[in-house]
Parts: C-alpha cells; structure tokens; sequence
C-alpha cells in the first residue's frame, strides 16, 4: 500500500515538470517568491481581517472590510496553491515524507474547514453585526489566526526537517 503513492510522488517529481523545476535555473527561485508573495497576500488579508473580527480597528465596518480582503485571500491562496504545487513537483518523494510539510497540509486543511464553518455559520449575518462580530465569528476568527500563522511556520520549516 505504501509502495503506491510513493511511486505517484516520485513520478511526479521524475515528470517533464519535476525535472524542468529541477533543472532551470532560473524557474525555482521565481516559482518560489511567486509562492511567497501569494501566502503574504492570503495570510496578510486573513490577518488583517480576523483581527477586525476580535476587536481591533472598531472604525473599519466589517463588512466593506471583507468585501476588499477575502477577494484578496482567494486570490492569494490560488497563487500559492498553485506554486506550491509547482515546487512540490522538484522534490515530491522526498518533501512529501517531511514533517513540516505534512503539518503544513493539515493547517491548511483545517483552516479550510474553518473557512467553510465560519461562511456557513455566522457569515450568512455579517450585515447584521454592526461594528462587533459576535463570539462564535471571534472565535472562528482566533483559530484562522493561529492554523493560517501556524501553516506559514510549519512551511518555512519544511527546509529544516
């Protein structure tokens, strides 16, 4: 059973575009600073949202807020989503087995299943809040916080693991 997906990964990382991502010079480290710029757009819009949502810059109404930064997050996401796939495919056998990336993964697919919680939950009322969002939007908002800093961590350590 285990014998399958490594197979997968290593084709994937022995495929045209494993190789290619491999082999130029060029195409990794621009591959890598547009994976980059894309978690500081998707982290940076979350973080400045989720802070509105517990509390901070009672000024700002929440929900021209998030009519501006969740565009941003859903774009900033596809571009590192799609980067980091890009990347992946280099080393796929090997970064697939590191502990860091396997948590980053998880963070990420749980911030995911937070997003989904919080947009069918208290998200339908977003117009009805005011200038405080109620407590299970806060907390929602404090889990986002700590899994999408958490996965940003848990990528960086990937070179380390």
């Amino acid at each position: 059973m285990e014998q399958q997906p490594a197979s997968v990964f290593l084709s994937l990382q022995e495929s045209a575009l494993g190789l290619t991502m491999r082999n130029s010079p060029a195409l990794y480290p621009v591959v890598e600073i547009l994976h980059i710029i894309g978690f500081v757009v998707l982290v940076g819009s979350i973080v400045a949202l989720d802070l509105r949502i517990l509390g901070l810059g009672r000024a700002i109404p929440i929900q021209p807020m998030a009519q501006l930064l969740l565009p941003l997050s859903r774009a900033g996401f596809l571009l590192a989503v799609s980067m980091g796939f890009l990347l992946f495919s280099a080393d796929a056998s090997h970064v697939v087995r590191n502990p860091a990336f396997q948590a980053k993964l998880l963070l990420i697919a749980t911030a995911l299943v937070t997003v989904v919680i919080a947009h069918a939950g208290p998200w339908r009322q977003v117009a009805l809040w005011g200038n405080k969002a109620p407590g299970s939007a806060r907390a929602l908002a404090l889990a986002s916080l700590v899994l999408w800093l958490g996965a940003v961590c848990a990528g960086r350590l990937i070179a380390y693991l």
